[in-house]
């Protein structure tokens, strides 16, 4: 697969068939998170794919209740906003996103497999996420769709004892990725044009170019 093609067309896939993922490509998957860049070449990461339905079956639960915190606090006052004026534009894409993340949280125990990362005395995430990156565009080169999601973070405790990690080895939580077979097609992301969001030396100063349209696929 081109690097661009995966670049541009790896985003959150959170509806995907239960199918299983084979072993030869998870294997990939994480042979490509090991790859990646290590501050000092520390390598400071565990991984732990999980796939029994029995522990699903226990972090579903955690799972659904972190995304009712979610939208009650963090998210509120843009759901509310959303909900008083459905048909704004802004609206209709807080109430998609909305719509999809709880997709997740309600078939949670469906998901095949999935990847929690941890870093160890790294709060920063400065090795760890470019490692959990390559495994989604890695798993995007198998045709497997991802979801970085993080909210556990509002339960953290219940799910470290569920994946039992060492309490007294400095393990902190990165994120959890789901991966599946998905449902949907692949395609580029909406997202605000990179010149509008970016500068040049400078705070506030242009950053010498525009990118009206995504410069991939190549016209």
């Amino acid at each position: 697969m081109d690097i661009y093609e995966a670049l541009y067309t790896t985003r959150a896939m959170r509806r995907v068939k239960p199918d299983p993922i084979p072993l030869d490509v998870q294997a990939k998957i994480l042979d490509a998170a090991v790859r990646a860049p290590s501050g000092g070449n520390g390598q400071n990461w565990k991984f732990m794919l999980v796939d029994d339905k029995a522990m699903l079956g226990a972090l579903g639960p955690i799972y659904r209740e972190c995304m009712s915190m979610l939208w009650a606090t963090i998210y509120k006052d843009r759901i509310d906003q959303a909900a008083a004026s459905p048909e704004d534009p802004e609206s209709v894409q807080m109430l998609k996103i909305q719509r999809s993340a709880q997709h997740l949280a309600d078939e949670f125990e469906a998901y095949p497999l999935m990847l929690f990362s941890f870093a160890q005395h790294d709060p920063s995430g400065g090795s760890i996420y470019p490692a959990t990156w390559s495994a989604m565009l890695a798993a995007r080169a198998e045709g497997v769709g991802s979801a970085l999601t993080s909210v556990f973070f509002f339960q953290l405790d219940r799910v470290l004892e569920i994946l039992r990690v060492p309490k007294d080895e400095g393990w902190l939580f990165s994120s959890c990725t789901t991966f599946g077979y998905p449902t949907g097609r692949w395609g580029v992301a909406p997202r605000t044009p990179a010149h509008e969001v970016s500068y040049r030396n400078g705070w506030g100063n242009p950053v010498g170019f525009e990118i009206p349209e995504p410069l991939w696929p190549t016209r």
